[in-house]
């Protein structure tokens, strides 16, 4: 159950990390306020998670879901070029997660 909250918990660390992007500062309203209702969630459920999930494997699982999911969206809106070598790096993102699964 834990893993499945930590990775719940990532995929909320790039709803909050996006809407930042879309607050200007936290000049927007609605973007401000999905932003602090994911940081909170995203927060709540990595610190659940460290209740039975090793700290550095529980912080590096959560930022990886986070960043792979951010990354991808930034290719799908355009935000972002994808290209070769940002795919090849990503995939060692989720490599690495996996990785810290398969060994816990």
């Amino acid at each position: 159950m834990a893993w499945t909250v930590l990775i719940l918990s990532g995929m909320f660390e790039a709803v909050w990390a996006i809407a930042l992007d879309r607050s200007a500062g936290f000049t927007r309203l609605g973007p401000s306020l999905v932003f602090v209702a994911a940081l909170v969630i995203s927060m709540g459920g990595l610190a659940w998670a460290m209740r039975t999930l090793p700290l550095g494997t529980a912080y590096a699982v959560w930022v990886g879901v986070g960043a792979a999911i951010t990354i991808l969206y930034s290719f799908a809106t355009g935000q972002e070029a994808v290209t070769a070598w940002k795919i090849l790096f990503l995939l060692m993102i989720i490599g690495g997660i996996i990785g810290l699964k398969s060994v816990s």
